[in-house]
């Protein structure tokens, strides 16, 4: 069985996509070690899940600063891809797959000049700066949406697959999540999230709800740790229906109870609720780059499957009533959610899985030495 790294990591639209390939690789009997970051999100979530972390030097691309900015930063690149050719030599990686995000591209670069096989996954409709370079080198390119293929230099490496997510996040149960939140599962709830970090937006949303006195669902707000204080401190004395959780590492649980989600568009994030079938209000993040998350986000209103609440011209007030709108509107969640069933690919890790070990088999195939080995 062969040796293979995940690289990249940050959030959790890159770390648990990752960690689900890499579940299928070592149910198949792969040995599967994460490059990214000890000081971000893949640094608690891969030990927790068992897998060992190698830690990378990794630079962002400069949006500014002009020539000298990009040639610091090109000279930087030179050094991590040097530094991530003796990690790969020293743990005898035979394969990479990288997974998004500034701290895979030193790990792909480096194992292209290796001779390893490379695969990247990319979760969004439009595909970051990093993976475009990474999609250049790479043997395989995996999609989640048909049409990022049209933003390739090689089209014809590309196999759509999906997002892979892990199967837990469907298996929650409405009674007893219910229960440990102190919520009425007989109850419409609505679950505002921002994601793993938390979104400023979205808890302002959440408080102008739970402030609303005429308000006639339950609110399960999951603030991000670092907006936890500040949103309990702006809530009303005496608020009612509102559970207050700074970080949920129980996915499945948030999900059970949920009747309607209002959520930034993450890949990651609508993976799961594909796999859940839950209608969802998406406010995609003006933050990202190349403004990938309304590209998800449109996506799947295309399909019936979502609706879209953008932050130009935001009120709090009007979205507020968009959401009240949709809790309160069963027929409308109906059918949302069979059509966000309807995008779920269930089984995107086993052929994420599946094209890695291609890429393996094809490198044997032709006589490459797939293994990093020793030295520098």
């Amino acid at each position: 069985m062969a040796q293979i790294a995940l690289a990249g990591g940050g959030t959790g639209g890159h770390v648990y996509p990752a960690l689900a390939i890499g579940d299928a690789l070592r149910a198949r009997g792969h040995a599967v070690v994460l490059f990214g970051d000890p000081g971000r999100l893949e640094g608690r979530v891969a030990p927790q899940r068992g897998y060992a972390l190698t830690a990378v030097s990794a630079s962002q691309f400069p949006r500014g600063g002009g020539v000298v900015a990009r040639l610091r930063f090109g000279l930087r690149l030179v050094a991590d891809v040097v530094a991530a050719r003796r990690q790969l030599r020293a743990a005898g990686v035979d394969a990479v797959l990288g997974v998004g995000g500034y701290l895979a591209a030193p790990t792909v670069l480096a194992a292209w000049t290796l001779g390893l096989p490379v695969v990247v996954h990319e979760a969004n409709a439009v595909p970051g700066l990093a993976n475009r370079l990474c999609a250049q080198v790479a043997d395989r390119v995996l999609l989640t949406f048909e049409g990022t293929r049209r933003f390739l230099r090689h089209p014809s490496r590309a196999v759509q697959v999906g997002v892979p997510v892990s199967a837990s996040v469907a298996q929650g149960d409405r009674a007893a999540a219910a229960a440990r939140y102190g919520l009425d599962p007989s109850r419409t709830t609505v679950l505002i999230v921002g994601g793993s970090l938390g979104a400023a937006r979205l808890n302002d949303l959440a408080v102008h709800l739970a402030s609303d006195p005429a308000r006639d669902v339950q609110l399960l707000h999951l603030s991000g740790p670092r907006y936890a204080d500040a949103v309990r401190a702006s809530l009303p004395a005496n608020v009612r229906d509102h559970v207050l959780v700074a970080y949920e590492d129980r996915m499945a649980d948030a999900y059970a109870v949920a009747d309607v989600v209002v959520c930034r568009a993450g890949s990651g994030t609508l993976a799961e609720l594909a796999l859940v079938g839950l209608p969802a209000l998406l406010v995609p993040s003006p933050h990202v780059t190349d403004d990938h998350q309304t590209a998800n986000a449109r996506a799947l209103e295309a399909q019936g499957a979502a609706q879209v609440l953008v932050e130009d011209g935001w009120e709090d007030a009007s979205a507020a009533a968009a959401v009240l709108a949709l809790a309160r509107d069963v027929a409308a969640r109906a059918r949302m959610a069979e059509a966000m069933r309807a995008t779920a690919r269930p089984d995107a890790a086993e052929r994420a899985a599946d094209v890695v070990e291609a890429a393996l088999g094809r490198a044997v195939g032709a006589g490459r030495d797939t293994s990093a080995g020793e030295g520098s």
